[in-house]
């Protein structure tokens, strides 16, 4: 009951009923000199959610919507007449939201229009990047292995930095049979390395190295040197590409945007402003509660 009377006071707040259109005697609620025409209430039902069109429906609903409308406009009233409207902090707060309003218009204008995709740009991505989708059933690797963690690091920064994975291999694995082949091991299947490895193993592509797993003979650091596999159907990943590429052109469009506006707008920062600019101080972290007192032990 409570989670519905939240949901309802949400439903409320969530659009403004405007106090035009509509004949003097055409409204459907009247309070004091403030009137909600019938063509208010309507839009205003006609924006809710799904849900809560179903929750008003019928005779009973109608009746039900019209008391939240009566609930919503006593309670702006009642702000009113409180003069919080006129509070500093609301003024504030009133003017960022009308900014961002105004900036998300901006941007879906400028941005959205610019950032359409098709079919044949999702297929092309597709068929131009078939080893991002490839589902590996055998992989070729070469590993180093090392006894320490300190060892392991200091190996995966070389490799991270770009040094030559073989030479690192043949200067720091302890395993010397694979060491002297700059780490090669061979070619795995699924199902014939260890577990931890093949978790690690099989989600690399062609070309990467992943991050070091400890097992009982030590610490490997592995590399794919070659992968054989299927790649996943289209039809089974179009929409995340759809997703990316039409994010990567978002991104893309705003940035021109922005760049564009630099050209527009002169910008001034003031950096001894800027240097005592400080975050508000993070709330306390709620005290640990107290230990319960434990029963005493009787003396035996």
């Amino acid at each position: 009951m409570k989670k519905l009377f939240l949901l309802m006071i949400a439903l409320v707040f969530a659009v403004s009923c405007t106090k035009g259109g509509g004949s003097k005697s055409d409204y459907v609620v009247k309070i004091d000199n403030t009137q909600i025409s019938r063509e208010d209430a309507q839009a205003e039902m006609n924006s809710l959610p799904d849900m809560a069109r179903q929750f008003f429906s019928g005779p009973e609903g109608t009746s039900r919507f019209v008391d939240e409308l009566v609930k919503k406009e006593m309670l702006y009233l009642e702000a009113k007449k409180r003069k919080m409207d006129q509070d500093k902090d609301f003024q504030r707060k009133l003017e960022e939201f009308k900014k961002i309003t105004l900036i998300n218009q901006l941007l879906e204008k400028e941005i959205e229009a610019a950032s359409k995709i098709t079919d044949k740009d999702v297929q092309a991505y597709y068929d131009s990047h078939k080893d991002d989708f490839m589902i590996s059933s055998q992989v070729k690797i070469s590993q180093i292995l090392v006894k320490t963690e300190d060892d392991a690091k200091k190996v995966y920064e070389r490799i991270k930095a770009g040094e030559d994975f073989a030479k690192v291999a043949s200067e720091m694995s302890t395993d010397k049979g694979s060491a002297k082949a700059g780490g090669n091991i061979g070619s795995f299947k699924r199902g014939e390395l260890a577990p931890e490895l093949e978790e690690t193993v099989f989600r690399l592509k062609k070309g990467e190295v992943g991050m070091p797993v400890k097992l009982k003979d030590g610490i490997h650091i592995i590399k794919v040197t070659d992968a054989k596999g299927t790649a996943v159907e289209f039809d089974k990943v179009k929409g995340l590409i759809g997703q990316k590429l039409t994010a990567d052109k978002q991104k893309a469009s705003f940035d021109t945007f922005i760049e564009s506006l630099k050209k527009n707008y002169k910008v001034e920062i003031n950096k001894e402003a800027v240097a005592k600019l400080a975050p508000a101080p993070a709330p306390a972290a709620p005290a640990a509660p107290h230990a319960l007192p434990q029963p005493a032990t009787p003396d035996k």
